[in-house]
């Protein structure tokens, strides 16, 4: 950010600064869709797999939810400094970190949405011939949607949330605007982060639970 956040001790949002600063508030909200949009398409391609091998080999499913569960419950803070001799103050760092606390919440949902599917319509399935891979692709992802979706709606309003910790490498989108205002002591900045930010999570939310409607039309009624 560039020294123009001058103004010390400001109680009131600047409305000047923020039409003065348009085009890195933008920047900042572009980086802070990229870093949870990367986060969210990695973590659904290790957790689908995981997901699968945990359900196929149910004495697998503890270790993968413990050892997911431990990623989960490390501080943000501090799983990005273990990484930083490792990766340094990049893009990676932030990812690996912010990767890492969407398996839980997105394992436990696909495992919890596959194991929902009655028995009944898989053995109708395997009735009519379908074999596993058949069966797994037509009957039972579809009817899990729901479930699978709610998680990735959970997984992403909580990256959203994480992102702006990034800032403390240099990678956190609207959370550089917030590490600025705290160390500024000036307000707007960190109004204008904290605000978009909501606002990120939000129409992230909603827009998914609008997919999910869209892809699962029998669920509606429910």
């Amino acid at each position: 950010m560039p020294g123009s956040l001058a103004v010390v001790g400001d109680p009131w949002v600047r409305w000047d600064w923020i039409g003065d600063h348009v085009e890195e508030i933008s920047a900042a909200t572009r980086q802070h869709v990229e870093l949870t949009l990367i986060a969210i398409v990695l973590g659904l391609a290790l957790s689908f797999p995981l997901a699968l091998v945990a359900r196929r080999f149910r004495w697998l499913q503890t270790p993968i939810l413990s050892a997911t569960g431990i990623l989960y419950t490390i501080p943000s803070l501090a799983l990005f400094a273990m990484l930083v001799p490792w990766t340094g103050l990049s893009r990676t760092t932030s990812e690996i970190g912010l990767v890492s606390y969407t398996l839980l919440i997105l394992i436990r949902n696909i495992v919890a949405g596959l194991d929902a599917v009655p028995a009944d319509v898989k053995e109708a399935a395997q009735g009519m011939g379908f074999s596993g891979r058949r069966q797994l692709l037509r009957i039972e992802l579809p009817l899990a949607l729901p479930v699978i979706v709610a998680g990735i709606r959970i997984a992403t309003v909580t990256t959203i949330g994480l992102v702006t910790v990034t800032a403390v490498i240099g990678q956190g989108g609207l959370g550089q605007l917030i590490l600025e205002g705290l160390i500024r002591d000036f307000r707007t900045p960190l109004v204008v982060g904290s605000v978009l930010s909501v606002a990120l999570a939000v129409v992230a939310d909603l827009g998914l639970a609008a997919v999910q409607r869209l892809v699962t039309p029998w669920s509606r009624s429910r």
